[in-house]
Protein backbone atom coordinates (compact mmCIF):
# COMPACT_ATOMS: atom_id res chain seq x y z
CA UNK A 1 0.00 0.00 0.00
CA UNK A 2 1.44 3.36 -1.05
CA UNK A 3 1.20 6.49 1.11
CA UNK A 4 2.41 10.05 0.60
CA UNK A 5 3.56 12.07 3.59
CA UNK A 6 4.08 15.83 3.30
CA UNK A 7 6.22 17.47 5.97
CA UNK A 8 5.47 21.19 6.12
CA UNK A 9 8.57 22.08 8.22
CA UNK A 10 10.83 20.08 5.86
CA UNK A 11 8.98 21.26 2.70
CA UNK A 12 9.28 17.70 1.47
CA UNK A 13 7.08 14.91 0.12
CA UNK A 14 7.94 11.27 0.77
CA UNK A 15 6.43 8.24 -0.90
CA UNK A 16 6.16 5.07 1.17
CA UNK A 17 5.25 1.59 0.01
CA UNK A 18 4.14 -0.74 2.81
CA UNK A 19 5.75 1.61 5.32
CA UNK A 20 9.13 1.67 3.57
CA UNK A 21 10.39 4.94 2.02
CA UNK A 22 10.57 4.75 -1.79
CA UNK A 23 11.41 8.30 -2.86
CA UNK A 24 11.27 11.92 -1.73
CA UNK A 25 11.01 15.30 -3.41
CA UNK A 26 11.37 18.91 -2.27
CA UNK A 27 8.03 20.73 -2.24
CA UNK A 28 6.36 24.02 -1.44
CA UNK A 29 3.32 24.46 0.74
CA UNK A 30 1.35 27.68 1.27
CA UNK A 31 2.99 31.03 1.80
CA UNK A 32 -0.13 31.90 3.85
CA UNK A 33 0.39 29.17 6.43
CA UNK A 34 -1.77 26.27 7.50
CA UNK A 35 -5.54 26.06 7.69
CA UNK A 36 -8.78 24.82 6.24
CA UNK A 37 -10.75 28.02 5.82
CA UNK A 38 -12.43 28.48 2.43
CA UNK A 39 -10.63 31.14 0.39
CA UNK A 40 -7.65 31.28 2.77
CA UNK A 41 -5.06 29.87 0.32
CA UNK A 42 -3.65 27.91 3.28
CA UNK A 43 -2.39 24.34 3.16
CA UNK A 44 -4.60 21.98 5.19
CA UNK A 45 -3.20 19.47 7.67
CA UNK A 46 -4.73 16.03 7.99
CA UNK A 47 -5.52 12.86 6.09
CA UNK A 48 -6.50 12.80 2.44
CA UNK A 49 -6.63 10.56 -0.59
CA UNK A 50 -5.84 11.24 -4.21
CA UNK A 51 -9.29 11.35 -5.80
CA UNK A 52 -8.48 12.54 -9.34
CA UNK A 53 -5.46 12.62 -11.66
CA UNK A 54 -5.07 14.99 -14.62
CA UNK A 55 -2.46 15.38 -17.33
CA UNK A 56 -1.15 11.86 -17.75
CA UNK A 57 -0.39 12.40 -21.42
CA UNK A 58 0.42 16.12 -21.25
CA UNK A 59 3.93 17.28 -22.03
CA UNK A 60 5.94 18.89 -19.27
CA UNK A 61 5.02 22.57 -18.92
CA UNK A 62 1.38 22.16 -19.96
CA UNK A 63 -0.72 24.88 -18.31
CA UNK A 64 -3.94 23.73 -16.63
CA UNK A 65 -6.91 25.99 -15.96
CA UNK A 66 -9.94 24.36 -14.43
CA UNK A 67 -8.03 21.06 -14.73
CA UNK A 68 -8.04 21.36 -18.53
CA UNK A 69 -4.94 21.87 -20.68
CA UNK A 70 -4.94 25.48 -21.86
CA UNK A 71 -1.50 26.12 -23.28
CA UNK A 72 2.16 25.58 -22.68
CA UNK A 73 4.68 27.42 -20.51
CA UNK A 74 8.42 27.52 -21.07
CA UNK A 75 11.16 28.89 -18.84
CA UNK A 76 11.64 31.84 -21.21
CA UNK A 77 8.06 33.01 -20.49
CA UNK A 78 7.91 35.77 -17.87
CA UNK A 79 4.85 35.10 -15.72
CA UNK A 80 4.39 36.47 -12.21
CA UNK A 81 1.44 34.27 -11.30
CA UNK A 82 1.62 30.75 -9.89
CA UNK A 83 0.66 28.47 -12.76
CA UNK A 84 -0.65 24.92 -12.38
CA UNK A 85 1.60 22.91 -14.67
CA UNK A 86 2.39 19.44 -16.01
CA UNK A 87 0.25 17.13 -13.79
CA UNK A 88 -2.46 17.42 -11.13
CA UNK A 89 -3.15 15.06 -8.23
CA UNK A 90 -6.38 16.33 -6.65
CA UNK A 91 -6.95 15.72 -2.96
CA UNK A 92 -10.09 14.82 -1.06
CA UNK A 93 -10.12 15.13 2.72
CA UNK A 94 -10.89 11.95 4.66
CA UNK A 95 -10.46 13.28 8.20
CA UNK A 96 -13.31 15.39 9.58
CA UNK A 97 -11.36 18.65 9.80
CA UNK A 98 -10.53 18.64 6.06
CA UNK A 99 -13.77 17.60 4.40
CA UNK A 100 -13.79 20.85 2.38
CA UNK A 101 -10.44 20.11 0.70
CA UNK A 102 -11.98 18.87 -2.56
CA UNK A 103 -14.02 22.06 -2.95
CA UNK A 104 -10.92 24.15 -2.12
CA UNK A 105 -9.11 22.59 -5.13
CA UNK A 106 -6.04 21.48 -3.18
CA UNK A 107 -3.63 19.64 -5.49
CA UNK A 108 -0.14 18.36 -5.96
CA UNK A 109 1.03 20.06 -9.17
CA UNK A 110 4.00 21.38 -11.11
CA UNK A 111 4.91 25.07 -11.15
CA UNK A 112 6.51 27.82 -13.19
CA UNK A 113 8.25 28.97 -9.98
CA UNK A 114 10.61 26.04 -9.48
CA UNK A 115 13.15 28.39 -7.89
CA UNK A 116 10.80 28.66 -4.88
CA UNK A 117 10.50 24.91 -4.30
CA UNK A 118 11.68 24.11 -0.77
CA UNK A 119 10.10 27.28 0.66
CA UNK A 120 6.47 27.99 1.54
CA UNK A 121 5.32 29.81 -1.59
CA UNK A 122 2.11 28.22 -2.91
CA UNK A 123 -1.50 29.29 -2.65
CA UNK A 124 -2.48 26.22 -0.62
CA UNK A 125 -1.42 23.41 -2.93
CA UNK A 126 1.65 21.20 -2.74
CA UNK A 127 3.93 22.35 -5.54
CA UNK A 128 6.69 20.20 -7.01
CA UNK A 129 9.24 20.64 -9.77
CA UNK A 130 7.70 19.64 -13.09
CA UNK A 131 9.97 16.62 -13.56
CA UNK A 132 9.18 15.52 -9.98
CA UNK A 133 5.38 15.73 -10.38
CA UNK A 134 5.71 13.72 -13.59
CA UNK A 135 7.57 11.00 -11.69
CA UNK A 136 5.21 11.08 -8.70
CA UNK A 137 2.16 10.95 -10.98
CA UNK A 138 3.42 7.69 -12.47
CA UNK A 139 3.99 6.13 -9.04
CA UNK A 140 0.61 6.78 -7.39
CA UNK A 141 -2.99 6.03 -8.24
CA UNK A 142 -6.44 7.30 -7.36
CA UNK A 143 -7.01 6.16 -3.79
CA UNK A 144 -3.41 6.65 -2.62
CA UNK A 145 -3.47 7.94 0.95
CA UNK A 146 -1.86 11.30 1.74
CA UNK A 147 -1.03 12.86 5.08
CA UNK A 148 0.04 16.48 5.44
CA UNK A 149 1.83 17.02 8.76
CA UNK A 150 3.29 19.97 10.63
CA UNK A 151 6.16 17.79 11.83
CA UNK A 152 9.56 16.92 10.40
CA UNK A 153 10.52 13.43 9.31
CA UNK A 154 12.30 11.42 12.01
Amino acid sequence: MKTLIVSVPAQEVRLYDNGEPVNSWPASTSQFGLGTEEGSNKTPLGKFRICEKYGGRAREGTIFKGRKASGHWSSSDEVDSDLVLTRILRLEGISSEVTNTYLRYIYFHGTNQENLIGHPSSHGCIRLRNSDITTLYSLVSVGTLVEIRNTSFS
